[in-house]
């Protein structure tokens, strides 16, 4: 692994070749989720070692320090913990369908610059690339997918939901084609799961093929989610 500057963020480098993003396999990024350090998502990429395609990986990590009790922990944007915390004590569903969070079209910039950088750092020009993420940063790679016309092999939507949806909805057909993994814990106490599904039906009437992976867990990343982008990168 390789761990390097790229538009401004840090960025963790692996799988491919040589362990440092080598070969022409898929690049895969995925972006990782509130309040995780940036080198959270790394262990994910063990999961595909073997794969004949040998797949890379980049992790970038968020461009925002947390405070003192988040330990190592960073963000895309600022949330309101307070008003998250209320609504898990009193079994509030916490609808962010409305909301345009404060710092997401920073945050897109952020990962836009350093997607280039990344392309240049690796020679692939525009061949196309998987971008995902968990939680928050699913959240923040679906805003990516629907506001540019960054050349996307496919998406992964890990335990995300359905954010600024007046401005989204409209957007979803021009991604019409992509593919995209949409995951979600049935007892997720923190992002309802029946939003999730609401994203998954809002692609899927846009155009955009999904493969929908529930599970039975809460707020997280289950095993069969990988199995099933590992499916999706050699499809």
């Amino acid at each position: 692994m390789r761990t390097t500057t790229l538009g401004g963020l840090t960025v963790r480098v692996t799988g491919g070749t040589d362990g440092e993003g080598g070969g022409d396999g898929p690049l895969v990024v995925l972006l990782h989720g509130f309040g995780a350090p940036g080198d959270d998502l790394v262990g994910l990429a063990d999961a595909f070692e073997g794969m004949p395609c040998a797949p890379r990986f980049a992790f970038p990590a968020a461009l925002l320090g947390l405070p003192r009790e988040y330990g190592p922990g960073r963000a895309w944007w600022h949330i309101d913990m307070m008003r998250l915390q209320m609504a898990m004590m009193t079994g509030q569903a916490r609808d962010m369908s409305r909301e345009v969070p404060e710092g997401l079209e920073a945050a897109r910039e952020r990962v836009v610059a350093m997607l280039a950088e990344l392309r240049l750092m690796l020679a692939i020009g525009d061949a196309p690339i998987w971008l995902g993420g968990f939680s928050q940063g699913a959240m923040l790679a679906c805003d990516v997918a629907l506001r540019t016309n960054e050349p996307l092999a496919g998406l992964a939507l890990m335990s995300g939901t359905l954010l600024c949806e007046e401005e989204w909805l409209p957007l979803m057909p021009g991604r019409a084609g992509l593919p995209t993994l949409v995951s979600h814990g049935r007892q997720d106490p923190i992002l309802p799961f029946s939003l999730a599904e609401r994203l998954r039906d809002e692609l899927a009437r846009a155009g955009v093929p999904v493969a929908w992976v529930p599970f039975s867990g809460g707020h997280g990343i289950a095993p069969e989610v990988l199995s099933a982008l590992a499916r999706m990168l050699v499809a």
